[in-house]
C-alpha cells in the first residue's frame, strides 16, 4: 500500500478549523477542486457524490467520525483517480494554546493505471490544494 501524509499548520483555533472542515458534505466550502457534494445517509455508511471542478465525480463513504477528536475517515467507492482501496482521514489537532491548529490529511491506497509515484503526487496536489485554500481562508 501506498501512504501518504500531510500536515499542515493555521494560526486559528482548531474548533474554528473543525466548524470549516469537519462535516463530511464540507468540501465545497473549502477545497478548490469541489463544486458540490450531495450526501446520502447519515452517520459511519453516508455515501458522498462530489462533483469536481472541470468535470469528474467522486462517490466516497464516511468510514469512521467523532468531533469530540475532531476526525473523520473516508473510502473511495468510485473515482477518476488513479487509487484503489483508497481510505483517508483528515484530523484537526489544537497545538496547545488554544490559538493555532494542525490539518493532518492521510491516506493509504494502491496505485491503479498510474506508477506509484504519480498517484502519490496526484493525491499530495490535491491535499496540498486544499491545505493552501484553507491558509488563504483563514488569512483574513
Amino acid at each position: 500500500m501506498t501512504k501518504v501524509k500531510m500536515t499542515t499548520e493555521l494560526h486559528v483555533p482548531a474548533e474554528k478549523v473543525w466548524e470549516l472542515i469537519g462535516g463530511f458534505n464540507a468540501l465545497p466550502d473549502w477545497h478548490p477542486a469541489v463544486e458540490k457534494s450531495e450526501v446520502g445517509g447519515e452517520g459511519e455508511g453516508a455515501i458522498r457524490r462530489l462533483t469536481l471542478a472541470g468535470g469528474g465525480t467522486i462517490i466516497e463513504r464516511l468510514e469512521h467520525s467523532d468531533n469530540n477528536e475532531r476526525v473523520y475517515s473516508y473510502s473511495i467507492i468510485d473515482s477518476p483517480l488513479p487509487v484503489a482501496d483508497y481510505v483517508a482521514t483528515i484530523r484537526v489537532r489544537d497545538k496547545g494554546d488554544g490559538s493555532a491548529s494542525r490539518v493532518e490529511w492521510s491516506s493509504e491506497f494502491k496505485p491503479r493505471g498510474a506508477t506509484e509515484r504519480d498517484a502519490r503526487r496526484m493525491i499530495q496536489g490535491i491535499y496540498q490544494a486544499g491545505f493552501d485554500n484553507l491558509k488563504k481562508f483563514f488569512a483574513g
